[in-house]
């Protein structure tokens, strides 16, 4: 068995039994080093501590059964599940078969050439890194893929515009309809922000969900008007027809607070807060994310769905020299809103 961690590939086979060599030569090319473990119970020990970036398996002859037993207790376990798992086996469909019912995620014959096992290897690595990058409800970008989008196009030099959509009162759904609806609701709102994203920018658009009832879209700056006000028109129309008919009429129910008091709670609505490249120079993508959290927090004050764009400007810095060194003239920004 072997397993990549942090530049390195641990491997579990007998002194007299290694890998293939195209397996040995993928993880030379793969990692700076590899250091031998003797049981599956290293391998399992090591993957709860940690997270590797694959395990492969020597599922041969005499080490079969370790192997098979070590990747059904890995893949048995939510928080190491996920960590895709390769069995390497003499050839032949029913060891194939049997790798993939115990959990395998691909499993390598030591019959196939080098530069398909190379290929094959390569791909885990890929899907591996794609699947535990979508939140599992939406199947959406999560928020290492966001923040990649958001500094690819940063370094092209494409202008855009980051919108940030929260929902409000969506908690207090939860706790009146539960989470199971709550869930639902937002696989929902996924549903509408994509349609709306890809069917008005097409490419030039993407999606990405944080996680809970946050999400993030990337549009061209030309675009924010239409793409935020058919989102808002959308989720207006479709929303109130997740509550009860008796809520629905109300346009409210009445939930407890912390301090256990009633108090009525509006139907959700959806607040987007937007900052564009027009009129600011981001470094990073955490400076777009922090200004883009800011806009939506500012929008979530306003009343209703809504949308607000930041209309401030980077501040504009000037040296006048008069002998006493430069002095800094900050232009002060215009009041934020841009409430559309």
């Amino acid at each position: 068995m072997a397993l990549i961690l942090d530049g390195k590939a641990i491997v579990h086979a007998s002194n007299a039994g290694r890998l293939p060599p195209g397996v040995e030569s993928w993880l030379r090319g793969a990692t700076d080093s590899i250091e031998r473990l003797s049981t599956g119970d290293q391998i399992v020990e090591m993957c709860l501590r940690s997270r590797p970036a694959v395990v492969l398996f020597d599922g041969r002859g005499e080490r079969a059964a370790a192997a098979a037993d070590a990747l059904t207790r890995i893949k048995a376990d939510a928080f190491t599940g996920v960590i895709p798992c390769v069995v390497v086996v003499d050839g032949g469909d029913p060891q194939v078969l049997r790798s993939f019912r115990d959990g395998a995620d691909e499993v390598i014959s030591t019959t196939i050439s080098d530069v398909e096992l190379g290929a094959r290897l390569d791909a885990v690595l890929r899907r591996s890194e794609r699947d535990v990058q979508v939140h599992p409800s939406t199947r959406l970008p999560g928020a290492v893929e966001i923040d990649r989008e958001i500094a690819r196009r940063l370094s092209a030099g494409q202008p855009f515009a980051a919108c940030y959509a929260d929902l409000d009162y969506f908690k207090e759904f939860n706790d009146r309809y539960s989470y199971y609806q709550g869930d639902r609701i937002i696989r929902l709102v996924s549903q509408i922000l994509h349609d709306v994203v890809r069917g008005l920018c097409r490419s030039r658009g993407f999606l990405g969900h944080i996680g809970g009832d946050d999400f993030i879209f990337i549009i061209p700056i030309e675009a924010v008007s239409e793409v935020c006000a058919e989102i808002i028109t959308v989720f207006d129309a479709l929303i109130p027809l997740q509550y009860s008919e008796q809520d629905r009429r109300a346009g409210y129910f009445f939930g407890k607070d912390r301090r256990g008091q009633l108090h009525r709670v509006p139907l959700m609505t959806v607040s987007i807060g937007v900052v564009t490249t027009e009129r600011r120079r981001f470094m990073h993508a955490a400076q777009v994310s922090t200004l883009a959290t800011e806009m939506k927090s500012y929008a979530k004050t306003l009343a209703g769905s809504v949308f607000s764009v930041d209309r401030r400007q980077d501040e504009t810095i000037a040296e006048v020299r008069d002998g006493s060194g430069p002095i800094r003239l900050i232009t002060p920004p215009p009041r934020m809103g841009g409430q559309s």
